[in-house]
């Protein structure tokens, strides 16, 4: 059930949004923990979300919801039977379990482009400081906070002026990745077309210095909304070398894949003695 007042939507159970599990599963780098919540920007809006798996809380506009966050969220689809898919694997069962909760965000894709070319051989809070500082240098400012840079704000910009970023070796990768969409080399909007062949824009996003197989795919994931798309990463290839030494198919859950890899993620990186499937 979704309760909207003027200022504030609340989310029961069936929806099953942590928002803890998703903002710190490594999909999205822009929502901090505030006040016992999480403070974001996204689509030129700032919310408040708080609250667990039970009833989760958005402080924002009605129509600020309805118009934005609803999608964002992904909201209106149920996970369960996506979930049931992972039956007879027990340690496919035992991350989703443990992961149960995550929502993969339907982020802008120039931003996702963005913030997984920072993501390269980087932690999760470096991360969100680079790309924070990349709002706050060149995004416009938006209630308590900013905006992620539009494409034309960045291209046109030196390698000296993203200084101040300290994004290092990536710095020259953000300005190319600006100007191939400011200039329309690459058409995000005409790659986010489901009908074309995931091989297909996964080659495009390639022909983009600096973005390779991983950085490509979880553009994909989380800019594109291909779920097909199962981005590999040092902790993936920990979870698939010890759980799957015989190798893990993820064309076996087309609509499934990406939603399986974050689950996996989410779960290698917190597993514990008390978790660990035998």
């Amino acid at each position: 059930m979704i309760i909207t007042t003027p200022n504030k939507t609340v989310l029961t159970e069936q929806h099953a949004f942590d928002p803890t599990k998703t903002f710190t599963c490594g999909q999205c780098f822009r929502f901090q923990p505030k006040q016992g919540g999480f403070f974001g920007i996204a689509g030129g809006r700032e919310i408040f979300v708080s609250g667990d798996k039970t009833e989760t809380v958005l402080f924002c506009p009605a129509e600020d919801f309805e118009s934005f966050w609803r999608e964002y969220f992904d909201l209106d689809r149920s996970y369960d039977a996506l979930r049931a898919l992972a039956a007879g694997d027990p340690f496919l069962e035992a991350a989703t379990e443990f992961g149960d909760g995550i929502r993969l965000l339907r982020q802008e894709p120039f931003e996702a482009l963005c913030t997984f070319i920072i993501s390269q051989c980087n932690n999760i809070p470096r991360i969100a400081g680079i790309v924070e500082r990349l709002a706050q240098h060149f995004g416009t400012p938006i209630g308590s906070g900013f905006a992620f840079p539009a494409p034309h704000a960045l291209a046109s910009l030196s390698l000296e002026a993203l200084a101040p970023l300290r994004a290092g070796y990536r710095a020259p990768y953000l300005l190319a990745a600006a100007q191939a969409v400011a200039s329309g080399t690459l058409d995000l909007a005409f790659l986010s077309d489901p009908d074309l062949p995931l091989d297909e824009v996964r080659k495009k996003l390639m022909t983009l210095p600096g973005v390779g197989r991983k950085v490509a795919d979880c553009v994909l994931l989380f800019g594109l909304g291909r779920w097909d798309a199962f981005p590999v990463d040092v902790w993936m290839q920990r979870a698939l070398a010890q759980y799957y030494p015989a190798g893990f198919k993820p064309e076996r859950f087309p609509q499934a894949a990406g939603l399986f890899q974050q689950y996996i993620f989410y779960y290698i990186r917190h597993l514990s003695k008390a978790h660990a499937v035998t």
